[in-house]
């Protein structure tokens, strides 16, 4: 017992004397000018930040690629703009840092944030500071570097009288932007919404939005800068509520309007169940809705319901919804030369391209939400159909008014009396990469939908797509004309 002691405390013994012998080697701090940290960037970019506001915090890594520990003896922050930003390094916060250790083989962490003044521009201002670091005499510098973009804040702002906003600067909008019934809120071309988290567009009245193919109108989140590493803000969905168009709005017209990162898109009202059938009918003959060369796309539901309404869609695309993408409850509806593409990234598709309900009395398709109002009538014609998830809620519009017309399709099938002249089971060729983030719904030179619609059933407003480019007279299926790749690209 005592002999079996006596090993145990020796191989204990060893045991600290080779930790401590360790630890010593490991510790040795090397003093050479030679030996300093590696930065993972030699600029923090932090992108456009909203001025008077606080960033979002970004980071960056330091390393220490050597066999000794490094001591940084000094980390600071020097320029006229040092005093905007502000500093987390190994997990303490300040503005300066002493004696920094990094270990040999090791890292840490340095995150950075910002507030940026008020400046006299419309359009963003660079603000930088140089982040130094003072190592065995040494010194390296890190920028830090962001863009100050002044906004007009709303909140809780109701439109009650004509008005009209500018593309002067953005539009923060928090809480809501209601339109009151009776006023029209025109947007000019280039004007920016930017809408903070649960923040919502309420259209009681009139909503025109004038963008054109050079300037198009954008309703977005207000969050800037890049999710994680390369992954941006601008394909990230719920981000804000959505826009709302009620039972008493008429008129409306979105031209190049960008709407996007929504949590249930676009949702057009139509009459309320209480009214009178033959009265709330009548409200169903013009576009209730009107868009033209506009883009719907990130939201967590679907990017466009309709409900009893009228919507007539020209040239728009229509992608990346979790709910599916377009939601039609009866109503009276147009699309023409438009894009529906679902490669949504957040998870598992709730529904398909395109949902029809209140269709018509036949049992088949058993879609009588008892509202009495008329029936579907729907018109999709030299549309493209493609992406992750079904194309259609209903295989068989038979007994329906609801008609595809000269349209590609992804799944394989064949013409009936609603599907006529359609190209089934072809691949469109989109420039998308959904792995890289990519999603581009132009085509491809060897595309089969170029050259492949009808002329004649183009309508006269869908001359020119979203890029200003002509159909001519043998046009492309969907929103975007087939442009040639530049040599080279």
């Amino acid at each position: 017992m005592k002999s079996l002691y006596r090993t145990i405390k020796a191989l204990l013994v060893l045991a600290v004397c080779t930790a401590a012998l360790s630890s010593c080697i490991e510790d040795g701090f090397s003093t050479s000018p030679s030996d300093q940290p590696v930065f993972s960037t030699d600029t923090l970019d932090m992108g456009v930040i909203f001025t008077d506001e606080p960033s979002a915090t970004s980071r960056f890594t330091v390393y220490n690629p050597h066999s000794k520990s490094i001591s940084i003896s000094s980390i600071s922050l020097s320029g006229d703009n040092a005093s905007c930003y502000r500093l987390n390094v190994d997990g303490i916060s300040g503005r300066s840092f002493s004696d920094v250790e990094i270990r040999a083989k090791d890292s840490i962490f340095v995150f950075a944030e910002v507030t940026l003044p008020v400046n006299s521009s419309n359009t963003p201002v660079k603000i930088d500071a140089d982040l130094n670091f003072i190592t065995n005499g040494v010194t390296s510098t890190v920028v830090l570097s962001a863009s100050g973009q002044n906004v007009t804040r709303l909140r809780g702002t109701v439109i009650d009288s004509d008005t009209r906003l500018t593309a002067d600067i953005p539009y923060q909008i928090f809480d809501s932007l209601t339109v009151a019934p009776g006023a029209t809120l025109t947007l000019e071309a280039g004007t920016t919404l930017c809408f903070h988290d649960k923040s919502m567009l309420i259209v009681r009245g009139t909503l025109i939005a004038e963008g054109t193919a050079e300037k198009p109108v954008t309703m977005a989140g207000d969050r800037t800068g890049n999710v994680v590493s390369d992954i941006s803000f601008d394909i990230m969905s719920r981000q804000w509520t959505g826009v709302f168009f009620t039972s008493t709005s008429r008129g409306n017209r979105l031209s190049h309007t960008n709407i996007r990162n929504t949590v249930q898109g676009v949702t057009v009202a139509g009459p309320a169940l209480s009214d009178d059938p033959a009265t709330a009918a009548e409200t169903l003959d013009g576009p209730q809705l009107y868009l033209l060369n506009s883009r719907l796309r990130n939201s967590g539901e679907c990017v466009l319901e309709a409900y009893h309404s009228a919507v007539t869609a020209i040239g728009c695309e229509f992608a990346e919804g979790g709910g599916g993408l377009v939601y039609l409850n009866g109503g009276n509806h147009v699309f023409n030369h438009c894009t529906f593409a679902n490669y949504y990234l957040f998870s598992v598709l709730g529904g398909p391209a395109v949902a029809f309900s209140h269709l018509s009395s036949d049992a088949e398709i058993g879609s009588d939400d008892g509202s009495g109002l008329p029936y579907m009538k729907a018109d999709f014609s030299n549309c493209i159909f493609y992406g992750n998830g079904s194309e259609f809620s209903h295989g068989d519009l038979y007994g329906s008014e609801v008609f595809i017309r000269r349209s590609l399709i992804k799944s394989s099938g064949e013409d009936d009396m609603n599907f006529i002249q359609c190209i089934w089971g072809e691949d469109p060729l989109y420039y998308t990469v959904r792995e890289e983030y990519i999603f581009d719904y132009r085509l491809k030179p060897e595309s089969p939908a170029i050259g492949a619609a009808d002329p004649s059933l183009t309508l006269p407003e869908a001359a020119l797509d979203s890029y200003g480019l002509p159909r001519g007279t043998t046009p492309d299926l969907g929103a975007y004309v087939f442009t040639p790749p530049v040599e080279g690209d």
